[in-house]
């Protein structure tokens, strides 16, 4: 056999233990089908806030170490956060589950997906990781609804050491990637001065005025900014009663952008727009933006790829996302991109006109295409780990890929 026809079989027998590795993957999780059913179903039938998702985190944690798991609860500082690993050697693979819902809509983002695909990925994993040489991290990552728990977790070392971190989330299209763009929160206080409304209306402010009038500044805004940016609020406070002029008003916003970096000039536009309002109205404004910023998603391109051959075998075919077929918002998985090489796709759940953040989406997130998605989405994040542990090449084509993007 010459030098080349050797290489060509090795190849070959790479090949097939790949193929074979993945076989036994599929079938760890479909060992688990019915506890990762019923977990997704717990946690959509009890929806906690951020930080509050005591009920998904014991449940979680609990089923982890029956599964004979190194668990850390209550991980990196924060309550509803966990860690649990497996594996002695070789690359570390991250998966991260998140697991709060949405007020007044509860699992209307799908989330409870998200946890028990994750949790079937990084069981399956973990059965094998000795055998295939690789190590894997399961992640509980609490309040990405806004309230930034893989922000915190990051500055709490949660990711360091890994090599790639990977999830799925739920929507009304297969997808290689979400269309996701940097957000920061803003809180706009306005102040006035109080006056009877009917008997001394000259001698008032009126802080209400001030926050409707920055509020019209901003939907004219919205007619020249970029068409990826984003800017949305509502008013919190309003006044107390019609016949006392309004001394007091805030709103909350949320501004966006296609990434961090011009996330920093429409931030400038829109305090522009919202000081008009309060100079209008002769008031004082007081602003505060939250200091967790989302990051704008570095969408790994090698790893894309490998997830989505994994899905299409499994029957799936992710599409990348395009004008006409996109899901756009905001994740803190975003900062997760920009410190480990990581993947964000979507996995089909509900019809395309249906909306991830509504009601009926969160009926479809509890129902028989929510646990499809379950198992189709732990299986193929399965497999795309296999695969940066063992191709050749795969987990370096990675890495290199997110150093250009970070340069």
């Amino acid at each position: 056999m010459s030098r080349a026809d050797g290489s060509v079989s090795q190849n070959y027998s790479r090949c097939m233990d790949i193929a074979a590795s993945k076989d036994r993957l599929i079938a760890e999780v479909d060992q688990r089908a019915e506890m990762l059913l019923d977990a997704s179903h717990r946690i959509h039938d009890n929806p906690e806030l951020g930080y509050e998702e005591t009920y998904a985190h014991d449940l979680l944690t609990g089923i982890l170490q029956d599964e004979g798991l190194d668990v850390e609860p209550h991980a990196f500082g924060l309550t509803t956060a966990f860690a649990a690993r497996a594996g002695t050697t070789g690359p570390t693979i991250a998966v991260c589950c998140e697991y709060d819902a949405l007020p007044t809509i509860g699992h209307a983002c799908g989330h409870n997906i998200i946890a028990a695909a994750g949790l079937g990925a990084g069981l399956a994993a973990a059965a094998l990781a000795n055998e295939l040489g690789g190590r894997v991290l399961i992640l509980g990552t609490p309040a990405e609804e806004g309230g930034g728990g893989k922000v915190r977790m990051i500055a709490n070392g949660a990711f360091d050491g890994v090599d790639a971190a990977v999830m799925v989330h739920p929507a009304g299209a297969e997808l290689t990637s979400m269309s996701v763009i940097a957000v920061q929160q803003l809180l706009v206080t306005y102040h006035g001065e109080p006056a009877h409304a009917a008997a001394f209306p000259h001698k008032g402010r009126n802080a209400l005025d001030a926050a409707v009038l920055g509020y019209m500044n901003i939907a004219a805004l919205r007619q020249h900014i970029r068409p990826e940016e984003r800017v949305h609020g509502i008013f919190t406070e309003a006044g107390d009663q019609p016949n006392i002029v309004p001394f007091r008003a805030a709103s909350r916003w949320y501004v966006r952008a296609g990434s961090l970096k011009r996330l920093e000039p429409l931030k400038t536009r829109v305090l522009a727009c919202l000081q008009a309002g309060a100079d209008a109205a002769g008031c004082t404004m007081d602003v505060e933006w939250k200091d967790l910023v989302y990051a704008d998603m570095r969408d790994n391109v090698p790893m894309i790829d490998l997830y989505a051959l994994n899905a299409t075998a499994l029957g799936r075919i992710p599409e990348d996302p395009t004008a006409s077929l996109a899901v756009v918002g905001s994740t803190d998985m975003g900062n997760v991109s920009y410190v480990v090489p990581s993947i964000h796709p979507m996995i089909k759940v509900a019809p395309a006109h249906i909306s991830i953040h509504t009601p009926e989406f969160a009926e479809y997130a509890g129902g028989p295409r929510g646990d499809e998605a379950v198992l189709d989405g732990a299986k193929a994040l399965a497999m795309t780990i296999a695969d940066l542990w063992l191709q050749p090449g795969a987990l370096e084509a990675a890495t290199e890929a997110f150093r250009d993007e970070s340069r």
